[in-house]
């Protein structure tokens, strides 16, 4: 039973090796992939999305998150 695995795993493994060595357009079409996530993960964060919790809590966080909750539910 194990060496069933075994061999599925090893096939999987050489089929994925091969396909990759092989490539020609492949490579560059996943250096655009790397490219891209790039800049949506790194580049739009920055830009994007700032560390709102740590601009307004000014080290104590869990304060006020706890604070801005009661505030919330108490004017709904």
């Amino acid at each position: 039973m194990i060496k069933h695995i075994c061999d599925f795993f090893r096939k999987v493994f050489h089929l994925y090796y091969d396909g990759f060595r092989n490539m020609t357009i492949g490579r560059t079409l996943w250096a655009v992939i790397i490219v891209k996530l790039f800049i949506i993960f790194v580049i739009l964060k920055i830009f994007f999305f700032p560390n709102f919790l740590k601009t307004n809590a000014k080290g104590n966080e869990a304060e006020y998150v706890g604070s801005q909750m009661v505030d919330r539910m108490n004017t709904e």
